[in-house]
Formats: C-alpha cells, structure tokens, sequence
C-alpha cells in the first residue's frame, strides 16, 4: 500500500460530524471504511439515519424509506411531504451573513439570514401574483448573485421548478434549454462581469424572452447597472426593485419528497440537451449528506467555491444554507488579469473555511507562479477541487501555499446526481493524485466491459444501487427510454455514468478522465452540440468537429477540427472568425486551443460523428481498441487523427 500524502489530525477526525454520524449510527467512527461498508448493504437504515440526524422537517412522514430497490424506479421516502426552501431557512440567522456576494474587483457585501428570508417572501409572493403554482416552471438568466439564490428559493418555496444558466450562453443557447421547459417566469439580469469587462446582456435577455413563448413575465434585474431600456418586450415586465421590496410572509409550499426542485441540464453532446429532474428530498438528503458529513460544514463556516450558475456545482454551493453555514457567491473570472489571486484575497478577507476550486485554476495558479500565501489563509480547513481529475503534482503546491494541515479534497461526481460519487472526508487519509474513497451511501465498482467488478485496474464508473438524488426523470421522456439509455443500457439494472476509474487495493479512487465526449474546461460542461452548431454556420466551414482530451499532466487539449468550404482557405483571419462566433454563439468559457484543418471528419455509417474514437486516438489509444474502420463512412481518415494525437505528444503540431 502507497503511503498517503496527508494523514487527518486525530483531534480534527473525532470532533467531526461524519465522526459523530458514526457513533449516532453505532459505527466505530475512526474507520471510515466500516462506515462506508454499512452505508451501502443497509440502504434504508443508512438514509433513515440521515433523514433523522439531520432532523428533517416533514409535514407528513414517510411511510418506509426505500420500496422497490431497482434502477430505475426506486422510490424513497413515500408519503413524506416536505420543502427544500424551508430547510435552506431554518438555520439562517437574522443577524448573521447568510451570503456573502463577491466579485472579480474584490467588493461584496452580505445578506444576513433575515434579509434572506425577506427577499424570499416578496419574490414568491410576486411570483404567485403572476400565476406561478406547483410544477410551473421559473427560469434564470443570470450570474452568480444573491439573486439566483433568491429567485431560486422563491420558486421553491412555491413548489414551482427552476431552471438557471449563465449568461456566458448566447440566448440561442440559454432557448435551447428552457424552451422545454414551457416556463412561465423568466429572470433575467441586465450583465456580468469578466476579466475586467462588464458584458452587457440586455439585448441578449430580449431575444431570449422572444425565444420563449410560454412566458406571462420577465422580472428584470439591475446587477451591473446598465438601463433597461424602454423598448417593447413580449411579455410584462417586473423590475427586480419591485418585486424584491413587498412585505411579505414566508410560506413553503409541502410537497411529496419526489415532486420536482430544479432541473439541470446535459451538455447537449447529441441534439438538444437533455433536462434532468431532480427532486426537493433526494436533492435534500444527499447534500446534507455531502456538505455536513463529508465537507463538515456547520454555522461557523464559510464557503467559496467557484461556480457559475449553469454547473451543478452552483447547486451544491446554494444548499451550504441547508448546514447554517455562510455561502460566498461570486461574479467575475476566477483569474483576472489585473488580480489573479482576487479568490484566495478574498477567501482571507472573508475568513473563508472551505475553498472550492478546479484541477486547471491550481494547475493555473502554479504555472504562472502566483502566491497565495502573501494573504492570511489560516481559516481555510478545505480545498475542494472538482470538474476533472486533480493531478499528483499539485498536491505539494496546495500544501506549500496553503498550508500543511489543509485537507485537499478531489471530488468526483456530476450533474446527473448533483453530488459526488467520491472525495475525502475529515477522517480518511488522502494518496496524491487519488479521491480518498466512495461517499457514503454510494454503492461505486469499476466494472470491465463483461460487466465484472475489477480492482486495481481501469474500468467503468458504476453505481451498483440507487441513490436518492438519482433523477426522477428526464425532461419530454415520458417512457423513460431516454432515462434508461443514458444510464442502463450498457449494465442493465446498474447505473453507468461515463467515466474512467480504478478502484485501488487501499481503497481510493483514480479518476482517469470521460468515457463519453462532453466537453468540460474547467468544470463547466458544454455540449459538442452547441460549438458545432456555431461554427458550421459559417459559410467558410464545411463541416466542424469539437474534442476536450484530458492529458496524463492534468492538461485539457480542446482543439477545433475544420473542413473548410470548397475553395477557401483556413487562414489566421478565418481562425479568429471561428473563435469569434464560438466566443459569442455558444461560451466564451469553451473557445478552442487550436482550430486545425483537416481532411475530413469521419462519421459511422448512420452519419454521426466519431466524436469519442476521435479523442481516444489523439490521446493515445490504438486504433484497433478505438474503433472498426468497416464502420466508419471515411476508414482513411482514423489513421490521420491517429497521427495527430502522436504528433501531439511528441511535441508537434503538424496537421
């Protein structure tokens, strides 16, 4: 066995919460691996247990924990009716910051338990005035602010459904998604701000207002003070100002532990993205689950993580309300140009104690040598990192500049469970380069491609048994076929989620990347979909093809492959075209390292393209385990991307 890298303080592990779960539940509280054990072969006594040391607030009890143990189709916790929004409330103090807004500039400001719960009431009552009920649908198109928090909690509290994306999305995209959806409020605010600048987005709002025709309002907000302008919108429109300032009484709606909370959306790799529902009790227990046992928050904390609104992570980030701690929202790059270390400034600044980032920012941060510890960090207990795997060598890095003491939790899970699948926690050791171990309550194996268990090396991310925060169903599926080809199709009855892993000897977990071909930079999915979608419009390009390859040194090559038109030339100008229209029609996030001309772009015969063979040949994978060339429309073309990948890794960049 390898020796860890970090080995928790005694003192630290016993006095925490997943410590004490462990006594409440009669487990010796030293040996997370026991815990783990007992949580996934006693489903319903583990989820009862949670449900009761975390005090859930029920209306109606439920009858039994768990009927009908299958995927799908498990059901957890009948006949229980309760609200998220209500338990996101219930511990926030009146006096005390219950969020802390942050930007790029290092300005903020609080909202304080009381103001919260306020802010809450008036927009769900102005909500109810516009006929949003239960199951009706509310979108946001906004940043990262105490408004998404609050018009989420609104809707919530209403029993009504939400929806949010950034507004990084060109409108085409953000209507891709909600449209749907068929909502019935959208709001929306005026910019954000990146790098410096404060992108405007009024017109943007109008054309996604005009691309959603179901709307009965727009509640218009002033975030980056620009003026709405007086110009026709399709719907009434409400400004923030009045909508946030009623006086009102708080009032959360009971509804069955499975009626639908939000809905968060797949990268779209294939056609439109797919809706994923997830449910107010299973989105309850899990976080609870994740952010008091296995990040051991509590009232005296205070979390960063940088998120935007559209990764599930800004879904985590909201629920730290659920533990009584403090959550920190933040607009702006997390690495601007004139403040690279603004995060880590303001995590001292705000006493911050748990610090939530990506494997590509640490990467960043000690690439261009940047130096947190110039700034107080001895309140930081945590640093999360999640949207890829986090390499071995950062680890040094986080623990010179830091601190020695400092847990450095890799987590691995994703939007489809809102949660994680594995990480640390405060009483389990952490190996440099490995997640420490499978949460608790999550049945992981790697299984081969016969669909048998393996340990010590490579196989698929499975779940063996049903979770609660497991989707209730995709958006428009009404038979489930989309559900279950997502999830079951390859292991029947085993949920397999699409990514690389090896379960270690010692109990870890190595990440090694995505099986599938969503494009993820720096924790923020994106659907291939939607840069093809962009840049095949141009009438220069022919044809277009989009690939995120992980590397071995925690790297992440996204390159743009282009047919050009006949009889034109892909040039430096046409270059910045490209890069231009993926910058303002689908993400600036998600604009290509190199845009390179090929040949052609190979397909199978049904005319889809070869986007997962493809990244496996540029990282490295022999053609004959990538893919039969009797299946592809172009077989010449495998063995030119093959090239390219080992090109790539000899250093060179021939295409």
């Amino acid at each position: 066995m390898s020796t860890p890298f970090f080995t928790p303080d005694p003192e630290t592990a016993a006095a925490s919460r997943i410590a004490d779960f462990a006594h409440y539940v009669g487990v010796d509280d030293t040996d997370y691996a026991a815990l783990h054990r007992w949580s996934v072969t006693h489903l319903e006594g583990f989820w009862g247990a949670v449900w009761d040391y975390f005090h859930i607030d029920a209306d109606t009890p439920y009858e039994q924990v768990l009927t009908e143990e299958r995927m799908p189709g498990a059901r957890w916790f009948p006949g229980a009716t309760l609200n998220y929004a209500l338990h996101a409330l219930r511990k926030v103090r009146d006096d005390e910051a219950a969020i802390v807004a942050l930007d790029e500039t290092g300005s903020g400001y609080e909202v304080t338990g009381g103001r919260l719960r306020d802010l809450v009431a008036s927009v769900a009552a102005t909500l109810r005035d516009l006929g949003v009920g239960k199951g009706d649908r509310v979108v946001g198109y906004l940043p990262n602010t105490p408004h998404a928090v609050v018009a989420f909690l609104a809707a919530a509290s209403l029993g009504a459904v939400w929806s949010v994306c950034g507004q990084d999305y060109a409108p085409k995209a953000a209507a891709d998604r909600f449209a749907q959806l068929e909502p019935t409020v959208l709001i929306a605010a005026d910019g954000y701000l990146f790098n410096g600048t404060t992108h405007d987005r009024r017109d943007a709002v109008l054309e996604l207002a005009g691309a959603l025709p179901t709307l009965k309002a727009t509640l218009l907000v002033d975030h980056v003070g620009l003026p709405w302008p007086t110009r026709a919108y399709p719907t009434l429109v409400v400004p923030w100002e009045d909508a946030s300032t009623r006086t009102e009484q708080l009032s959360c709606v009971p509804v069955p532990f499975d009626h639908p909370l939000w809905i968060v959306f797949s990268s779209g790799t294939t056609g439109l993205p797919k809706g994923i529902v997830h449910g107010h009790g299973g989105v309850l227990l899990e976080h609870l689950k994740t952010l008091g046992l296995h990040s051991d928050l509590g009232p005296e904390d205070r979390l960063l993580w940088y998120t935007t609104t559209h990764w599930m992570m800004w879904n985590l980030v909201v629920s730290t309300l659920l533990t009584g701690a403090t959550t920190c929202t933040y607009d702006g790059s997390p690495a601007p140009f004139a403040r690279p270390d603004v995060l880590w400034q303001l995590a001292a600044r705000h006493r911050v104690t748990v610090f939530g980032t990506s494997p590509q920012y640490l990467l960043g941060m000690a690439k261009f040598g940047i130096d947190p510890s110039v700034h107080d960090l001895s309140s930081i207990r945590v640093v999360g990192c999640t949207g890829s795997a986090l390499p071995a060598s950062a680890y040094p890095w986080v623990r010179d500049q830091v601190g020695e003491r400092v847990l450095l939790a890799s987590i691995s899970g994703g939007t489809d469970i809102v949660s994680g699948f594995a990480g640390s926690a405060p009483n389990t050791p952490v190996w440099a380069g490995e997640l420490s171990a499978p949460h608790l309550g999550v049945a992981l194996a790697a299984y081969d491609a016969e669909g048998l268990p393996v340990t010590g090396r490579v196989g698929e991310l499975v779940v063996t048994r049903p979770m609660p925060s497991m989707p209730l169903y995709f958006w428009n599926d009404p038979d489930g076929t989309r559900y279950r080809d997502a999830y079951f199709s390859s292991y029947p009855g085993i949920w397999r989620h699409g990514d690389w892993i090896t379960l270690t000897d010692h109990g870890s977990v190595i990440v090694h990347g995505r099986s599938d071909s969503t494009l993820n930079r720096n924790g923020v999915r994106l659907g291939s979909a939607d840069i093809h979608d962009v840049v095949e419009r141009l009438p220069e390009v022919a044809e277009a093809l989009v690939i995120g390859a992980e590397e071995p040194d925690g790297g992440y090559w996204m390159p743009l492959f282009v047919v050009p038109a006949p009889g034109v030339t892909l040039d430096d100008a046409l270059r910045d075209r490209i890069r231009d229209a993926v910058r303002t029609g689908a993400s600036p996030r998600h604009v290509p390292d190199e845009v390179i001309e090929v040949p052609g772009i190979p397909h199978t015969r049904t005319g889809k393209k070869l986007e997962v063979p493809v990244k496996r040949l540029l990282q490295g994978a022999p053609v004959e385990q990538v893919v039969n060339p009797a299946t592809v429309d172009a077989p010449e073309l495998i063995d030119h991307y093959a090239r390219l990948g080992a090109e790539r890794r000899a250093g060179r960049t021939s295409a």
